[in-house]
């Protein structure tokens, strides 16, 4: 899925593409991969599916990633 960091002032800090990534002990990650090739990784999945932690952890790395609070995620699904 394509999707923007959209800081609070409307400024798009990056663009790239969420991804569910298989770890090592076979846990699902919710990571976020920029068009620049940095990856910010997410929290795992939770065993019923649930992304709440995992979006969670996502948005903290992107706040250490930019330092900034307010970020806003926009997703774009395409057919």
């Amino acid at each position: 899925m394509e999707c923007a960091i959209i800081s609070r002032a409307g400024q798009v800090l990056a663009r790239g593409r969420l991804m569910l990534q298989q770890s090592d002990n076979g846990k699902t990650r919710l990571n976020l991969e920029t068009r620049g090739g940095k990856l910010i990784e997410g929290g795992f999945v939770g065993e019923d599916g649930d992304l709440a932690e995992a979006s969670q952890v996502l948005f903290d790395n992107c706040f250490a990633t930019w330092r900034m609070t307010g970020l806003t995620l926009t997703v774009t699904i395409s057919s």
